[in-house]
């Protein structure tokens, strides 16, 4: 299973290097592999993980961009269980899990500082509202976003893939014994209450004007993210905004020239592009929104970013009407 869980009970420790703690503060790091960080020269990519089981092969090919180097995982709360996970695939200098809780955690410059050192960074699964409400505005943000200019790969999974688009679902809203969100909630009312949306945490060219989930076909989640786009359209944030859509056991690996990759033995990933404004998206109102581009595909298949194309996948139409989904697929599939 993802690592995504083990709440934190006792006093945050800032550095852990073989189980000896330097100092007391408002966040944890726990590091393996070499107390010294080493400088190489990473690859840029991006591994879009759609949570689930972990994938060794989505970290090993993560690990790779590292170029041996260090690599760092973020998170907002939990413990260190991918440390010696992603230590016993890859061959690195180091593998840390740094442990973020707080906007005074995200303030505090050596927080920073640990991700600027790194040659790769990973943001866990968890609660995307944490990394919102904690980070946003912080030096955590601006670290994470400095990486990815200077080529440094980045990689997420579930809530960690959730932010990497220039559109997210921040699910401010939910509180903590809510289930998730659900396509039932959205298509009869696009403006539902716990429909917040936000964007611009984190700059990955490759995913300007992009929307990212996960667990998306296990979890139905096609309605709520059609009920998204056409939130995004409506509100004026993007005339043509795209989607990146992950299933539980899959991820999408991508090249600095936007080839992607598909892998896992989950149901692949789903390209979404509207090809028109949404009729009706209003408060209290069911959507209708019409003509919406889906491409899936599966393990093995590629997918080029750049020009929004794929080859050996299925194509196909989704639409909306008076909040029931429409597909040109047989039966009426909409996965």
């Amino acid at each position: 299973m993802s690592r995504r869980s083990s709440v934190l009970c006792c006093a945050l420790v800032s550095v852990v290097f073989s189980g000896t703690v330097s100092h007391a503060a408002s966040y944890k790091y726990i590091r393996i592999g070499q107390k010294s960080d080493v400088q190489t020269t990473p690859i840029p990519g991006i591994a879009m993980m759609g949570g689930g089981s972990d994938l060794d092969e989505a970290f090993r090919w993560l690990c790779q961009k590292a170029s041996g180097g260090d690599l760092v995982v973020l998170r907002a709360r939990g413990g260190s269980d991918y440390n010696s996970y992603i230590n016993g695939l890859c061959k690195l200098n180091s593998v840390a899990t740094l442990v973020i809780p707080s906007r005074k955690a995200a303030n505090d410059p050596a927080v920073a500082e640990v991700i600027r050192q790194a040659e790769a960074v990973f943001i866990a699964g968890g609660d995307q509202a944490r990394y919102v409400n904690f980070w946003q505005g912080t030096p955590v943000q601006d670290a994470i976003n400095a990486a990815i200019a200077s080529g440094k790969p980045l990689g997420g999974t579930s809530a960690g893939l959730a932010v990497e688009g220039e559109f997210v679902y921040g699910a401010l809203g939910d509180k903590p014994h809510d289930k998730d969100l659900a396509s039932t909630d959205v298509l009869p009312n696009p403006y539902f209450k716990r429909v917040t949306l936000v964007r611009d945490f984190l700059h990955v060219p490759l995913l300007t004007n992009t929307l990212t989930d996960s667990h998306f076909a296990k979890r139905d989640r096609m309605g709520r993210t059609l009920g998204f786009l056409a939130r995004i359209i409506a509100d004026d944030w993007s005339k043509n905004p795209r989607e990146i859509a992950v299933d539980e056991k899959s991820a999408v690996l991508v090249e600095r020239d936007g080839t992607a990759l598909i892998v896992g033995p989950g149901r692949g990933a789903y390209f979404l592009q509207p090809s028109q404004a949404p009729e009706v998206c209003q408060k209290a109102v069911p959507l209708t929104f019409r003509n919406v581009s889906v491409y899936t595909a599966p393990n093995g298949l590629r997918f080029n970013l750049a020009s929004w194309t794929g080859e050996g996948g299925t194509s196909y139409s989704l639409s909306v009407e008076h909040g029931v989904i429409r597909s040109t697929q047989p039966n009426n599939a909409i996965y």
